[in-house]
């Protein structure tokens, strides 16, 4: 059986797994020809920018990305995704019963709730680059931010909110039920039979949004919130989560604009964001360190009183969003696995897993049956200005829902979880030990560890802190057992 710890394989790249014959594997990504070609070529197409500013070649090398990405990513297949009647459907800890027809129009609302990013073109230049776009190499950062996104609308706005227009202004309402046992859907959604709305009314002009019914004094305070929190994530320079912001925070692990980002560095680079951001509120994000969440780290992390313990009930605590990165198999993901993740999904606590394909990110958000639901930032859309008042919502919301089979996915990923307070963090901590202790029947090595202490008491450094040091300790221990470096990730073979 393909059976792999976690903890001692979750830090090598997917390109440098040995064969059983001891050769380093380089199999061809998830990606057509064309996309290596342009990877190859984006590899050089940033590199001048470093230092100065980008030569003639550079710009044209751009402009041809351009065109190639408007092509690729610019347009999408109405494939059909079916969803069984006789089976229950996991949404970030929320279930819902298709044979249920109101069940399926709270299902509609709360996927389309979701804040949705993508790739965009025709933003302001990465700075020292001349990408104007991140489509071919930006979507693990897009995961992220959806994770993010996530994580940032129940702390402000709670698990239950919902998008007062989330089916009016998709495609959710166009189409007619299916009568049999299981049904189908297209990409836009059409699970189930609404009014159809005006033609003119389907989707409002890029340049402005109109509200499409009255909002109560509660629902405007709340919509003014989900507009904010938008906002955060605009591809623009200012934007505290915005890919620009997001780019120059990986400069620091040793990535740049067109180079693929792993899971791993991509939850350290959200992070060191809602680090440098004053707007978050009392947030603050924990990465954990080899597959291990130390709760007295996070509880030191989170603690806000100074003159009292982080464990003392009278302490004040930021509300902590965890994520941990692993891999969950070699090759491909370990089917031990897969029942464990199905459970972690279940949990209210939990905001998602960044992962997917190989060199192809998706963000899952749920499942039904040995299907995972996500949310696909491979989509590119033109630019938003978050700036101008009623800005556009629609391209930040997804009225499609896709799935994709356990056995596909990619056995790196990175999965989140949110605690608003110390007793949240505490019935976490007692669900996840749970969970893994269950888990750990069927298999030798559990997806990850929740043990008392810090991890200084273990002889390991803080990872919030040490980071980038421990990233260039890990080079040379690698450089030292003749083990390429990793790519695609920050990760060592323990």
């Amino acid at each position: 059986m393909n059976s792999v710890s976690p903890a001692s394989v979750q830090y090598l790249s997917h390109d440098e797994l040995p064969h059983s014959d001891g050769q380093q594997c380089f199999r061809s990504r998830a990606g057509s020809h064309g996309e290596s070609c342009m990877r190859s070529i984006s590899a050089g197409g940033s590199a001048h920018g470093q230092h100065g500013e980008p030569d003639k070649v550079d710009k044209i090398k751009c402009k041809f990305l351009s065109v190639w990405n408007k092509v690729k990513y610019g347009w999408t297949v109405k494939s059909k995704t079916n969803f069984s009647k006789l089976s229950p459907v996991y949404l970030f800890g929320y279930i819902y019963h298709f044979e249920q027809e109101e069940d399926v129009e709270r299902f509609q609302k709360d996927f389309a709730s979701r804040i949705w990013l993508t790739y965009r073109r025709e933003f302001q230049q990465l700075e020292g680059t001349m990408w104007t776009t991140d489509c071919g190499w930006g979507c693990m950062l897009r995961s992220g931010q959806m994770l993010l996104a996530q994580g940032l609308l129940i702390h402000f706005l709670g698990r239950g909110w919902t998008w007062p227009d989330a089916l009016l202004t998709s495609d959710l309402a166009e189409n007619e039920p299916e009568k049999s046992a299981s049904f189908s859907c297209s990409s836009t959604a059409h699970l189930h039979q609404t009014p159809p709305l005006p033609a003119n009314k389907r989707r409002a002009p890029v340049e402005s949004w109109t509200p499409q019914h009255t909002y109560s004094p509660d629902e405007l305070e709340k919509e003014h919130c989900h507009r904010k929190i938008i906002s955060w994530f605009a591809d623009r320079p200012e934007a505290p989560f915005g890919i620009h912001h997001l780019v120059d925070l990986g400069r620091g692990s040793g990535k740049k604009a067109g180079d693929w980002y792993g899971p791993s560095i991509t939850a350290h680079i959200v992070r060191k964001a809602v680090d440098c951001c004053s707007e978050a509120g009392s947030l603050v994000v924990y990465v954990s360190q080899d597959c291990t969440v130390y709760k007295g780290d996070v509880a030191n992390l989170a603690n806000r009183s100074e003159d009292k313990a982080a464990w003392d009930p009278r302490a004040d605590w930021s509300a902590v969003i965890i994520l941990i990165p692993m891999r969950l198999g070699g090759e491909n993901l370990n089917p031990a696995y897969v029942d464990c993740v199905k459970e972690l999904l279940k949990l209210d606590f939990c905001i998602g897993i960044i992962g997917g394909k190989p060199r192809h990110s998706l963000y899952f958000v749920g499942y039904q049956d040995d299907f995972l639901l996500y949310l696909d930032p491979h989509y590119c859309q033109p630019f938003v200005d978050t700036t101008q008042e009623n800005f556009p919502l629609e391209s930040f919301h997804c009225n499609f829902p896709r799935k994709t089979a356990f056995s596909k996915v990619d056995p790196s990923c990175a999965i989140g979880f949110y605690a608003r307070h110390r007793r949240e963090f505490e019935q976490l901590c007692l669900k996840l030990t749970q969970v893994l202790n269950s888990a750990a029947v069927k298999e030798k090595y559990p997806m990850f560890s929740v043990v008392e202490g810090c991890s200084q008491t273990y002889g390991l450094d803080e990872p919030s802190t040490h980071f980038s040091q421990q990233t260039l300790q890990t080079q040379r221990l690698i450089k030292r057992d003749r083990v390429k470096k990793p790519t695609a990730e920050e990760f060592v073979v323990l």
